[in-house]
C-alpha cells in the first residue's frame, strides 16, 4: 500500500507526453508570432521609406489644378525619373507644397495668347484637361524661352492659379521638384491614374 500511495500524486507517462506536447505547440506558437511580428515590423519599415523618398503621399490643399485634380484628394507621387511637358509635378515654392501641370521645359518657348492659349515653339499646346481657357494674371514678359533645368508651370484652373505666369515663382528648377503626381488614391470615387 506504501508503495502505490508513493505514485499516487505524480502524473502519468500520458499526462507527462500531453504536458510536453502542449509546451511544444506554445514555443511554436510563439516563434509564429515571433516571426509575423517581426515580418510586419519589417513590412512596416519599407512602408514608411517607401512612402517617404520613393512615393510619398500628398494631400491636394488648394484649388488650382480643378477640375483634376479637388482640393482633399490624395496623391501618390513619384520621386524619380524624367518630368515631361504635360506631368503634374509637386514642388517647393516659399516652404509650400505646390501642384502644377508641366507646359514647357528646358529650352522650349512658349507664349500665352489673349484668349489663354498656350502657344510652346509655335504651335498650339493641347490641353483637353481644361474646362476653360483664360490667360489669368501674366506678370512676366512673354514669350519666353524657358531656361536649362528648369520648368514652366501653371495650374489647370487658370483663371485663378499662381504659377510660372507670375515674376513671384517663374520658371521652376528642377531641384525644388518633389516628384511627379502618378495616382490618385482618395477619395474611393476618383482612384485612378492622373492626367
Amino acid at each position: 500500500m506504501n508503495e502505490v500511495n508513493r505514485y499516487e500524486g505524480r502524473p502519468t507517462v500520458e499526462q507527462l507526453e500531453n504536458e510536453i506536447k502542449r509546451r511544444e505547440m506554445a514555443r511554436t506558437s510563439r516563434a509564429k508570432l515571433w516571426g509575423g511580428l517581426r515580418t510586419l515590423i519589417i513590412f512596416a519599415a519599407a512602408a514608411v521609406l517607401l512612402t517617404t523618398f520613393l512615393l510619398p503621399v500628398i494631400r491636394v490643399q488648394q484649388s488650382s489644378m480643378a477640375p483634376t485634380l479637388m482640393e482633399g484628394e490624395l496623391l501618390v507621387i513619384l520621386t524619380t525619373g524624367e518630368v515631361e511637358r504635360g506631368d503634374i509635378i509637386a514642388l517647393h515654392h516659399h516652404d509650400k507644397l505646390l501642384l502644377k501641370r508641366v507646359v514647357a521645359i528646358d529650352g522650349d518657348w512658349i507664349d500665352i495668347d489673349e484668349d489663354g492659349i498656350v502657344i510652346i515653339n509655335d504651335k498650339q499646346l493641347p490641353e483637353p484637361y481644361l474646362s476653360e481657357l483664360s490667360r489669368g494674371s501674366v506678370t512676366i514678359a512673354l514669350p519666353l524661352q524657358v531656361p536649362p533645368n528648369q520648368f514652366f508651370v501653371m495650374g489647370d484652373s487658370r483663371e485663378t492659379s499662381l504659377d510660372s505666369r507670375q515674376k513671384d515663382i517663374g520658371t521652376i528648377h528642377k531641384e525644388r521638384v518633389i516628384g511627379k503626381a502618378i495616382v490618385r488614391v482618395w477619395p474611393f470615387m476618383r482612384i485612378g491614374i492622373v492626367r
